[in-house]
């Protein structure tokens, strides 16, 4: 990690932290080098996601209630 790292605290079910310790081990990583990876893929995907948004958002919008009859109405339900 980084010299401009920041300390926080965080609070798992007893579980997780035991599940945890044993992928830290078992990966030589410290759990916050895993806590940091997580967030991190985590941060990743929220990015294309709004990305997707963006590129769709000019797309009509339909109705749950058309979306169920047009469907009804091609043969799907």
């Amino acid at each position: 990690m980084s010299d401009l790292s920041k300390r926080s605290t965080i609070y798992f079910e007893p579980s997780i932290h035991q599940a945890l310790k044993v992928k830290a081990a078992a990966t030589q990583h410290s759990i916050s080098e895993l806590v940091d990876e997580a967030i991190r893929l985590l941060m990743s995907e929220d990015q294309e996601d709004l990305a997707a948004f963006s590129d769709r958002e000019d797309e009509k919008e339909i109705s749950y209630e058309a979306l169920l009859n047009d469907l009804k109405k091609h043969g799907k339900i």
